[in-house]
C-alpha cells in the first residue's frame, strides 16, 4: 500500500503525527477505532490492546507473560490429574478383564500354569491392537529407552484413549463371558473403540493428544497392518 511508504518516510520526523482516526482512514484498518464526544475514546480488539500495552510498558508485558505461564500450568495440572485418574481407572478395570480370562478362557485352553501368562498377554494385545494399532512388543522394540525406564504402551496414551480402554476392558470381559470367539470380539471391540474415540475427540480435542509426542504408531503402521491381518486370520 502506498500509504505505508508515506508513513515509513515521515515516521522519524519531529512533525510526524499519527492519530487513530487518521490511521483507520488511510489504511481502512479494522480492530481499532476512535470515538469523540462525551463517551468517546479509543477502542481496540484485545489482541491489539495487549500488543500496544506490551510495547509501551515492559512491566505490563512481563505481567502478561507471567499470567499466561500461570494459566498454562493450571491447565497442564488439570489434564495431568485427569490422565492419572483415567490411568488408575483403566488399571482397576484391567482386573475385571483378567478375572474373566481366568474364569472363562484359562480352563478351556489346556495351558499349563507356567504358560497361562501367554493368554493374559494375548488378550491384552487384542485391546492394544484395537486401540493403539500396535502390540506391546512392537512398542517396546520401537521405544527401547522408555521400556528400560519402566514405561509401557499405555503410559503414552491420551486421556480419551484411556477412557476408551477402560470401556473396552469391561466390554471384552462381557464378550468373553458370553463365549464369543476372538475374531468376533475383535470386530466388536474395533468398532466400539473407533466410535467412542471419534465422539470423545469431538468433545475435547486436547484430550486426544498423547501424553508425550511420539511417532511410534506412524513408524509401525506397515508392521501393524500385517500383524492385524495375520491375527484376524488366526482368530
Amino acid at each position: 500500500m502506498v500509504e505505508f511508504d508515506h508513513f515509513r518516510k515521515e515516521a522519524g520526523l519531529p512533525t510526524f503525527t499519527m492519530s487513530v482516526s487518521n490511521w483507520v482512514e488511510k489504511t481502512n484498518a479494522i480492530g481499532i477505532f476512535s470515538k469523540s464526544g462525551k463517551n468517546g475514546g479509543t477502542y481496540a480488539h484485545k489482541d491489539i490492546a495487549f500488543e500496544f500495552g506490551g510495547a509501551i510498558s515492559p512491566m505490563f508485558k512481563l505481567y502478561v507473560i507471567k499470567e499466561y505461564q500461570r494459566l498454562k500450568e493450571i491447565e497442564s495440572n488439570q489434564y495431568g490429574l485427569e490422565w492419572n485418574v483415567k490411568r488408575i481407572l483403566s488399571k482397576a478395570n484391567y482386573q475385571i478383564h483378567t478375572n474373566a480370562i481366568k474364569k472363562y478362557i484359562v480352563p478351556k485352553s489346556g495351558y499349563t500354569q507356567a504358560k497361562e501368562w501367554l493368554l493374559y498377554a494375548d488378550e491384552a494385545d487384542l485391546l492394544n491392537l484395537v486401540l493403539f494399532r500396535c502390540t506391546a512388543k512392537q512398542w517396546r522394540d520401537l521405544n527401547p529407552d522408555r521400556h528400560l525406564n519402566g514405561e509401557n504402551i499405555r503410559d503414552m496414551a491420551s486421556i480419551n484413549e484411556l477412557a476408551v480402554l477402560s470401556s473396552l476392558e469391561n466390554l471384552n470381559s462381557i464378550l468373553i463371558k458370553n463365549g464369543l470367539s476372538k475374531k468376533d470380539r475383535f470386530k466388536i471391540l474395533n468398532e466400539t473403540a473407533k466410535e467412542q474415540l471419534e465422539n470423545l475427540n469431538k468433545v475435547d480435542l486436547i484430550k486426544s493428544i498423547k501424553k508425550e509426542n511420539s511417532t511410534t504408531f506412524i513408524d509401525a503402521s506397515e508392521v501393524v497392518k500385517k500383524t492385524m491381518s495375520r491375527r484376524l486370520a488366526i482368530y
